[in-house]
């Protein structure tokens, strides 16, 4: 299962180290690295449809999801 939020489908970053000792050369040894969203799994009901489901949804996605109601969010997102 890939590493993606269901709600606002993001996913993992390639992201760049650089110490300050490097700062000035002209390389980079500290390489790079992947970043991860910070992602749940969570069970949540939907009123409308008297039933629940299972998502893996970031905490971004549970704002969105708390701001727009779950029937919306999951709707927009094409899920339900």
């Amino acid at each position: 299962m890939a590493k993606i939020c269901a709600i606002t489908k993001v996913g993992s970053v390639v992201g760049g180290r650089y110490s300050n000792r490097t700062r000035a050369t002209q390389f980079n040894p500290c390489g790079s690295i992947r970043r991860y969203p910070n992602l749940q799994r969570k069970k949540i009901y939907i009123p409308e449809l008297k039933k629940s489901i299972h998502i893996t949804v970031s905490a971004r996605g549970m704002r969105t999801i708390q701001k727009n109601g779950a029937f919306r969010a999951l709707k927009k997102a094409k899920i339900i």
